[in-house]
């Protein structure tokens, strides 16, 4: 029976709450806003948006790959870092906090790693930043050169050159420069560096065992920072071996990763991923530079050894290589503060912590309209039904959902989608408007936002304000079963375009997709309501069951092997093909308990 890895830790929910604090302990630079523990954002205890008169740059992503990237606030670098929890993307509100906290007149670069949940959920931040006045460009960083031309819309993953870009975008604004031009430093340092990882572990995450895909004589190329499979398995060789293929990998004319050619001078990051020792990574090193020097004809002008951007405890190493001209060295060889660079502190100890900013402008809430009734009409009973129905079955499925993540990517759906529900159930009891359909929605998508990180919590929380707007703009009165339909196609359509999902591409679309034309189908030949309901959560759960013989080209799925993916359903569709039936289900039930007619 497997057991949870041994970690000093007190409750696994907490290892990144426990952290921060620990952080800004140690280094009386940095600060912390005091939202803990939805609200993780750690920024430097100079800056205050009020008066911040230089460009603010600003990244962040899941926790686990410590000192990424809270490590790496300090004058000359990051301005703040948004943390998420273990491997999971932070949510809006953080992003959003840390954008207020520390952005002035220049305004702020968002330096964002490539990854589904990232990308969606700092790119929704930065268009509610605009919205509040504040200028904000985004930059993503996708340094991966270990797998083959990406299949569908993930492209190549963000790893540790992404600390290289950190260096330059933050030093770019440190001399200030203007948003636009510190946007443009940061764009072409990215487009310079590649990275390649090889491990022989996978990573254990808090409070859940660890996996033993690879066997004790075995080590993996090219896998990703979130524990997800590589390019390949083979047996351990020696390192001047790995390190050959890595530079061979991320230099290959072939695939043209990084425009780097003889003669050039470039960077060298050798970067450990958390359960590596030194000494190895120092061996790693100093067999890659004259490697540089002599096989590939390259200046190797810097060299930069120790954890940058770890993956939890993971046995293993990556290798960055840079293209670097006089402007990015001098970027590098700029001060900086940022501790885990590393550079020393000047000992003065303001306040660990500061009060979370609020918006520009609060708009009031009608308390009378977005409290929960004393007294539910029959479409709030139906409603409180479906919505207790639906969160329960996600709740009773957490395990299997981990269980089926766990194969194709980080191992956490379950318990993401756990939280999230278990927040609807709480707050609908307390507040939620029953009896006002499109409250009620907006209500559920702010639950969902304050608890559940990563992509699924970004998603929702989509789906949520796209049916929001769409019942709003189209209910005067009673909400009606077309009303309904049309919001679920307006879900669909908003979750398309910023995720950038289709039908195939072995999401939760695969699941609400089907539902949805079912839906519309069977109401526009005037089938009853509720049947047409009942049917649709049916094309639901086939549809998500059909996920099974898909290849993926969307989320962390998209860089599992055909192999590994062909016993296994999307656990996304399968969660969202679950809740949509167990709410169909208990609307069938409530109506036919009350004696309602369903228009």
């Amino acid at each position: 029976m497997a057991t949870p890895a041994k970690k000093f830790i007190n409750n696994p929910n907490d290892v990144v709450t426990e952290f921060i604090e620990g952080l800004v302990e140690t280094y009386p630079g940095l600060q912390y806003l005091d939202g803990l523990p939805e609200v993780k954002v750690v920024l430097r205890a100079d800056v205050s948006a009020a008066d911040y008169d230089k460009v603010a740059v600003i990244s962040g992503g899941g926790s686990g790959h410590e000192p990424a990237q809270a490590g790496y606030v300090g004058e000359g670098m990051l301005t703040a870092a948004i943390c998420g929890d273990v491997f999971a993307s932070p949510p809006v509100d953080s992003i959003l906090a840390g954008i207020r906290a520390v952005t002035g007149p220049m305004g702020c670069l968002l330096v964002v790693t490539n990854y589904t949940g990232d990308r969606l959920n700092f790119g929704l931040a930065a268009e509610l930043a605009k919205t509040e006045g504040f200028k904000v460009e985004t930059v993503i960083v996708g340094d991966d050169c270990a797998l083959p031309p990406p299949r569908g819309i993930a492209g190549r993953r963000g790893l540790a050159g992404t600390i290289l870009v950190h260096k330059v975008a933050g030093a770019a604004a440190a001399a200030g420069l203007s948003l636009e031009e510190v946007a443009a430093e940061a764009k072409h340092a990215s487009e310079m560096v590649g990275t390649m990882g090889v491990a022989l572990t996978v990573c254990s995450l808090p409070g859940q065992a660890t996996s033993d895909r690879l066997g004790p004589e075995k080590m993996e190329l090219g896998l990703g920072v979130h524990g997800e499979p590589g390019a390949a398995v083979v047996d351990i060789q020696p390192v001047d071996v790995v390190v050959s293929h890595v530079l061979q990998q991320i230099l290959s004319p072939e695939t043209n990763y990084v425009p780097i050619t003889r003669g050039n001078s470039v960077v060298l990051m050798v970067n450990g991923l958390g359960g590596t020792p030194l000494m190895e990574l120092m061996i790693a090193a100093g067999k890659a530079v004259p490697k540089l020097q002599l096989e590939f004809g390259l200046a190797v002008d810097r060299v930069y050894t120790g954890s940058f951007m770890s993956s939890l405890d993971m046995a293993g190493f990556s290798i960055s290589i840079m293209k670097a001209d006089q402007s990015i060295l001098e970027r590098l060889d700029a001060p900086t503060k940022a501790p885990s660079w590393p550079v020393g502190t000047d000992g003065n100890r303001p306040p660990s912590k500061i009060p979370v900013p609020l918006p520009p402008f609060q708009q009031n809430k009608n308390e009378e309209s977005l409290g929960r009734p004393q007294e539910l009409s029959q479409q709030g009973r139906i409603l409180e039904a479906a919505i207790e129905a639906a969160a329960t079955v996600v709740i009773s499925l957490k395990d299997s959902l981990n269980e089926w993540d766990g194969k194709v990517g980080d191992g956490d759906c379950g318990s993401t989608m756990c939280r999230g529900a278990t927040a609807i159930l709480e707050d609908m009891r307390n507040y939620y408007p029953l009896n006002d359909a499109a409250e009620t929605v907006n209500e559920i998508g702010s639950s969902i936002r304050r608890v559940m990180g990563g992509t699924s919590g970004i998603i929702y929380s989509l789906l949520c304000k796209a049916a929001y707007a769409e019942l709003k703009a189209n209910v005067q009165s009673e909400v009606t079963s077309k009303h309904w339909s049309d919001a679920l196609k307006s879900s669909i359509s908003a979750v398309s375009k910023y995720g950038g999902a289709r039908a195939g591409y072995r999401t939760m679309l695969d699941a609400l997709i089907p539902a949805s034309r079912v839906l519309e189908e069977k109401l526009s030949i005037g089938e009853d309501p509720v049947s047409a309901f009942v049917l649709s959560g049916e094309a639901a759960t086939a549809g998500a069951e059909s996920t099974i013989q898909m290849q993926a080209q969307a989320g962390r799925s998209s860089y599992v092997s055909a192999e590994i993916l062909a016993s296994i359903p999307d656990p996304g569709a399968m969660a969202a093909a679950a809740w949509y039936s167990a709410a169909a289900r208990a609307v069938k039930e409530q109506s036919q308990g009350l004696g309602i007619v369903i228009r």
